[in-house]
């Protein structure tokens, strides 16, 4: 392996190449027997900043326009094969039973201490708070919670996916 120095020429000649914007791969094709890296060393080691910019970079870009990004889809239903004659109707939506997240009676509500197999190992709250509780209902045989824990942690596939996400508080 040849050590090439850098004489004084090649020094001079890297600057004025630098300086009309060459980049570091075409300064070591133009000055033989230096790779990339040992011209972008150079370059530093020398605090060669400031170069001309090429003219293709000179001018920014124009950016293209999007469309504004807060367009709300709306669900349809979905309809196959040719809907030129189909009738159409209204779809009547039952309302989704409201269910009471965490209302679990007093009397009912266990500390980690107390559980045991025949009852419900459904956590409630945030188990860094003091206000943290189990529910402690009767547990499904077979089961770490109760039936309506149990309808909820047990759901099918099939279900999860079509069921549309709930909006947040």
């Amino acid at each position: 392996m040849t050590v090439l120095t850098w004489s004084d020429d090649r020094v001079e000649q890297l600057k004025k190449l630098w300086e009309a914007g060459l980049s570091a791969s075409q300064i070591a094709a133009e000055l033989g027997n230096v790779t990339r890296n040992a011209v972008i060393g150079k370059v530093h080691r020398l605090g060669l900043s400031g170069r001309a910019k090429s003219p293709s970079s000179a001018a920014p870009r124009p950016r293209k326009a999007r469309p504004a990004q807060h367009m709300m889809r709306v669900s349809r239903p979905i309809a196959r094969g040719n809907t030129a004659l189909a009738q159409a109707f209204e779809v009547e939506v039952e309302a989704e039973p409201v269910t009471y997240d965490n209302v679990v009676p007093m009397s009912q509500r266990l500390s980690l201490l107390e559980l045991n197999e025949a009852t419900c190992h459904w956590p409630v709250g945030d188990p860094s708070s003091p206000d943290f509780f189990f529910c402690g209902g009767k547990a499904l045989s077979g089961l770490p919670y109760c039936a309506q824990h149990s309808r909820v942690a047990y759901q099918p596939a099939a279900d999860r996916r079509r069921a549309p996400a709930k909006p947040s508080r």
